[in-house]
């Protein structure tokens, strides 16, 4: 297990080949390593927000806006 802190509110969490980004005690989005496929769970808060939008950056996905975030999933 892989486990990054984001801001001190969320952290990263990897088991069986899937990257899990938990904010504020919060599954908001995951990564699948072996099919490459990012899912978000949708727009919290601009805080959750920014973690997402680091956790996406993270993985080589561009960064989105609220809109962008709502239609992700």
């Amino acid at each position: 297990m892989i486990q990054k802190n984001f801001y001190g509110k969320a952290k990263m969490e990897t088991v069986n080949n899937v990257t899990r980004l938990v904010s504020y005690n919060t599954e908001v989005a995951h990564y699948n390593h072996e099919t490459n496929i990012m899912t978000v769970n949708g727009w919290y808060s601009q805080t959750t927000a920014k973690h997402i939008n680091a956790f996406l950056e993270y993985f080589g996905f561009d960064k989105c806006n609220k809109q962008q975030l709502n239609k992700y999933n």
